[in-house]
């Protein structure tokens, strides 16, 4: 093992050590600042090492970053709580759009790890008629999408009684793995290590068990897949509803002939209909049992979850944070819709069709940005969308997320805006050194 070497796998033993310090005691900002240096410490001595030497060390590395969100239980999140519950509802012939876990009538499903007889720990949620639970929000229904509650009752089928959290834990990790596998065989050992060692990983998709996992998951299947690119962005979409950010860079391309006026011109229809179709189509029937059962009820929490985030209105908390520091806060939510249609538009109209991936990076990578949520989770996608393209300065957005979930995504003055701000300076700043180097964003607009 040579000198570089060396140092490489001393810094991935440091990250592993912050990161073990993460899951295993409460959230602390300074730790995840450690980590995410100690990540681009690793990638930058990463670029210096022999590909085969690369490669060891990344599928180790990763292997054992991801490993380390096993030590503990869920440190900064509790929403694999109610993933747990609505696979135990869904085992017992209840569909989980229903009743919200406080109903009365499931009282007989509840035990003494979801609801504690003591209620002086703390992110224990109340119950109206007394008591308690770990399941937040516990007089709402369940927000999450079909094949996401698919997944959990899976989960709850293969899980032996007392598991409690550790299942849902082993299935993000083997999720975060495959994904691991398929970005070194795809993309190189390199890129791969933007997912590997990304501190999102081990703290989100394993520890915290976040569903986001499935559906990243399952997109870069899609990308990467000979055949059923549709059907699994669908399944991706139906698994937790931010994967639909990828559907436009699926469909990379398709309106170039729209201003061209050769016999060619128009919309590529054929690839339109072979990417929506089946898409589609996996959703609606993903869907369809659960709507026959509690019919409208089906979007469960999702009304009230946006306005709860304050999506809905001008001037909404700290969402828009970066785009109000430039216009009116009444402004914001029109600035970023109108913005983010922009960019969908730009990624099918001059996207390149063979790097699908790219376009689908630059759609959920600016929504991101422009709505700025306060969820370190939702970025997930960006970093294996990031490390398919081997475009690191996307990784910022994860960090800026990090941030300000860290720091309280509802504080006023929280730091996640100037996180944000600066992840999309980088942004920025990566795409015009790409662009000098004739490295487009949307390659295929250097064909007109």
């Amino acid at each position: 093992m040579n000198r570089n070497t060396t140092a490489a796998a001393g810094t991935l033993a440091a990250l592993a050590a912050v990161v073990l310090r993460l899951v295993t005691g409460p959230p602390h900002l300074g730790w995840y600042l450690a980590a995410w240096a100690l990540c681009a410490a690793a990638l930058w001595q990463a670029a210096r090492l022999p590909e085969r030497r690369a490669a060891v060390l990344v599928l180790a590395g990763g292997i054992t970053l991801a490993a380390t969100g096993l030590a503990a239980p869920p440190s900064s999140s509790t929403d694999s709580f109610r993933y747990a519950w609505d696979g135990r509802v869904q085992a017992a012939g209840v569909s989980p759009y229903d009743h919200p876990p406080a109903d009365p009538a499931l009282v007989r499903l509840r035990d003494d790890w979801l609801f504690p007889a003591a209620c002086d720990a703390p992110s224990l949620w109340p119950l109206p008629g007394g008591g308690c639970t770990r399941i937040n929000r516990p007089t709402e229904p369940t927000i999450y999408p079909p094949v996401a509650q698919g997944y959990f009752l899976l989960v709850h089928w293969l899980s032996p009684d007392g598991v409690r959290h550790k299942a849902l834990q082993l299935g993000g990790f083997a999720a975060a793995v495959a994904v691991l596998a398929i970005l070194c065989r795809a993309a190189g050992a390199r890129r791969a290590a933007y997912w590997a060692w990304c501190p999102a990983v081990p703290v989100e998709a394993v520890n915290n068990a976040h569903v986001d996992m499935l559906g990243v998951l399952l997109v870069v299947l899609a990308f990467t897949a000979v055949r059923g690119r549709g059907a699994l962005l669908g399944a991706a979409v139906a698994a937790k509803l931010l994967p639909v950010t990828a559907l436009p860079g699926a469909l990379s391309g398709v309106l170039s002939g729209v201003l061209s006026g050769g016999p060619g011109g128009g919309v590529a229809w054929r690839r339109v209909l072979g990417v929506v179709g089946p898409a589609g189509l996996v959703i609606a029937l993903s869907y369809l049992p659960y709507v026959l059962v509690s019919g409208a009820s089906v979007a469960g929490y999702l009304p009230g979850y946006l306005k709860e985030e304050r999506y809905d209105g001008p001037g909404g908390g700290n969402r828009y944070a970066v785009l109000r520091l430039f216009v009116p806060d009444g402004w914001a939510p029109w600035a970023a819709v109108a913005l983010l249609v922009l960019v969908v538009l730009a990624v099918l109209r001059y996207g390149d069709a063979d790097r699908p991936w790219r376009g689908a990076l630059l759609v959920s990578g600016s929504l991101l940005l422009l709505f700025t949520p306060g969820y370190s989770w939702y970025a997930l996608l960006v970093v294996a969308l990031a490390a398919l393209d081997g475009r690191w300065e996307w990784l910022g957005v994860a960090l800026a997320g990090a941030v300000a979930y860290t720091a309280g995504p509802a504080a006023p003055g929280t730091p996640g805006t100037p996180a944000y701000a600066v992840a999309a300076l980088v942004v920025l700043a990566g795409w015009a050194v790409r662009r000098s180097r004739g490295d487009h964003l949307l390659s295929s607009a250097r064909k007109d």
